[in-house]
């Protein structure tokens, strides 16, 4: 959901620009500083000290072309939604898109009485640059989230629904101050003597406006901006009345089409003729290359963390044994890809008998079967460390869907909707519902929503992210 472009919007795009372009000027002009002035990297003797105007030309083609990258990448698609975090990734992309082309230009463009670009200022650029950017871009979304907060809501949203799910959407429309939009009521989805409709306890009645068929009454005397439909119960008939009227009256138009998101932006269109299919797309890890760089991922950071890891291992295997009797490594059976079982392996943080009595359940706060040890090693993730193994060999992934035991697994496949669909890539050490607090005991629906949004919209740079905030997220890690 975007709000319309206005001014404010406009202003934040050009803002952004012009700061972008002052950053990647600056960041080479600090590159070539430190190279050649700074005393800190030493000039080779005999050395020729290349012209300033060189560099002060590279600096100059580099501030527009990183502007136009950046903007191919939405990098200026206002309002930007979410956490900075979420930047991040598209950040790096560009700017090592951007040093990656200057740098192939260079051996262009150069004139033949210039001498070769230093590598050296290439290298420390891409540093300065990045951290340059990084700084203003952070400044940028501070500004910009003070000033939305500020200034006036610009677009009054109608709801048509009174479930939780559209008090959902209230909440969402009241955390997001840059998308300028207020609630301005709810629809009843049902005309009166139709179905009684229960409203969720989050919306009072004074904010349901009337029903359905009053649409066009409520749109005139709220000045309605935007038309959001949060429940899919309407007949079709009542679904085209509400898209034509307002298509009559410029009214943006959205819906909520299924609890997960997972049809949102899956669905696409091919013909057979003259005949339109709908169907569902094609996850992106069902794309051959696609699938080819996650595993050169995988192997590389399994390699990383199987050697980083040695240490931890080696230093909690005696602290595991004197805990309580049994192996240092803990094996337990999970469900994989297309749901088949495979042995993860952990460090062990229960006596091996833990489960004797009440059979697989789910971890606990404060849980009274791990040890000493167990518990420190969960609440730091170092448990899993010896899953780095499971990467490698293929049964795994760094970045996917949990993998839940088969025992939960025939729970709730056939009472939580698209539950088995989470199954259809590796699973993953983290994931985007881990990183998000959805580990141990909490809601199983949650979890297949984030791990499908995950499957949905995956990219390497989507897993760089999940695996950068692992480090920091520890919420329900017990």
């Amino acid at each position: 959901m975007q709000a319309p472009r206005d001014n404010f919007d406009a202003f934040c795009s050009l803002l952004a620009g012009f700061a972008d372009a002052a950053a990647a000027f600056l960041g080479v002009m600090l590159a070539t500083w430190i190279r050649f002035d700074s005393g800190f990297i030493p000039l080779h003797h005999n050395e020729i000290f290349p012209p300033r105007s060189m560099y002060l030309s590279a600096a100059v083609a580099l501030a527009p072309l990183l502007v136009v990258i950046f903007k191919q990448i939405g990098l200026y698609v206002r309002p930007q939604l979410g956490p900075f975090g979420d930047k991040l990734p598209r950040i790096v992309r560009g700017v090592t898109i951007t040093l990656a082309t200057a740098l192939a230009l260079s051996f262009v463009v150069r004139p033949a009485d210039w001498p070769p670009y230093s590598r050296a200022v290439a290298f420390i650029a891409f540093f300065t640059v990045l951290l340059l950017v990084l700084a203003e871009r952070f400044a940028l979304f501070r500004i910009e989230m003070h000033w939305a907060r500020r200034t006036a809501p610009i677009r009054r949203v109608l709801i048509i629904g009174v479930d939780e799910l559209a008090a959902r959407i209230r909440r969402a429309l009241e955390r997001e101050p840059r998308l300028r939009s207020r609630l301005a009521g709810y629809l009843l989805p049902a005309a009166p003597g139709g179905r009684e409709i229960p409203l969720s306890t989050a919306i009072t009645p004074k904010l349901v406006k009337g029903h359905i068929g009053e649409l066009e009454k409520v749109v005139a005397e709220e000045k309605i901006d935007e038309v959001i439909l949060a429940d899919m119960s309407i007949s079709h008939k009542r679904l085209t009345e509400i898209l034509f009227h307002c298509e009559r009256n410029l009214i943006p138009f959205r819906m909520v089409p299924d609890l997960y998101g997972v049809l949102t932006s899956r669905v696409t269109v091919n013909h057979v003729s003259d005949i339109p299919l709908i169907g569902m797309a094609h996850w992106p890890l069902d794309a051959f290359w696609n699938r080819v760089l996650k595993r050169l991922e995988d192997v590389a950071g399994a390699l990383v963390g199987l050697l980083v890891s040695l240490p931890v291992v080696l230093v909690a295997a005696p602290l595991i044994k004197r805990s309580s009797p049994g192996p240092v490594f803990y094996r337990q059976v999970r469900c994989g890809i297309a749901g088949k079982p495979f042995t993860i392996f952990k460090l062990r943080t229960m006596p091996m008998d833990a489960e004797a009595e009440t059979g697989p359940v789910w971890a606990t706060p404060d849980d009274p079967r791990r040890t000493r040890v167990g518990e420190f090693l969960r609440k730091w993730n170092l448990d899993e460390l010896p899953q780095f193994w499971n990467v490698l060999v293929g049964d795994m992934s760094l970045v996917g869907p949990r993998p839940e035991r088969p025992h939960f697994v025939e729970q709730f496949k056939n009472g939580v909707g698209h539950y088995m669909t989470r199954h259809v890539s590796r699973p993953g050490m983290t994931g985007w519902a881990q990183v998000n607090g959805l580990r141990g005991d909490t809601s199983i629906e949650d979890r297949v929503q984030h791990d499908l949004y995950y499957l949905e919209n995956w990219s390497l740079s989507f897993d760089l992210k999940i695996l950068i905030q692992t480090f920091f997220n520890r919420q329900n890690a017990y």
